[in-house]
């Protein structure tokens, strides 16, 4: 019989079983949140933008990259606000807003272990 061995992500090994804060983490998180070319204000000024503007999909997918970087900065007040208007905008529930401070927090340790570059 031969045995397969499963490798985890560095995601997985970090949240171990618990799968709310996996999930939450693995539709919101950027892997490399230096290569977005937006800053976070610049990402939620588009947004805004946009919805002002009337164009609902993009303003949500602006408020989606302004929650990756407010993720990737610590700020869960910023994550809060971004992924809520997201949500009201495109239909979407983001299992970020469950608990954002435990993901948050999750997210600043993958990124302090595993970002380097």
């Amino acid at each position: 019989m031969v045995q397969q061995t499963r490798q985890l992500s560095d995601l997985q090994q970090l949240v171990g079983n618990d799968k709310e804060t996996y999930d939450a983490l693995a539709e919101t998180l950027f892997l490399n949140p230096k290569n977005i070319d937006s800053s976070m204000k610049q990402a939620a000024d588009n947004a805004k933008k946009a919805q002002d503007d009337g164009d609902r999909a993009k303003a949500g997918m602006w408020y989606q990259v302004a929650g990756g970087l407010a993720i990737y900065e610590g700020n869960v007040k910023k994550v809060i606000e971004y992924y809520g208007i997201a949500e009201k905008l495109i239909g979407r529930h983001y299992t970020i807003l469950k608990n954002p401070e435990k993901a948050v927090a999750v997210a600043r340790e993958y990124y302090k272990k595993f970002l380097t570059v």
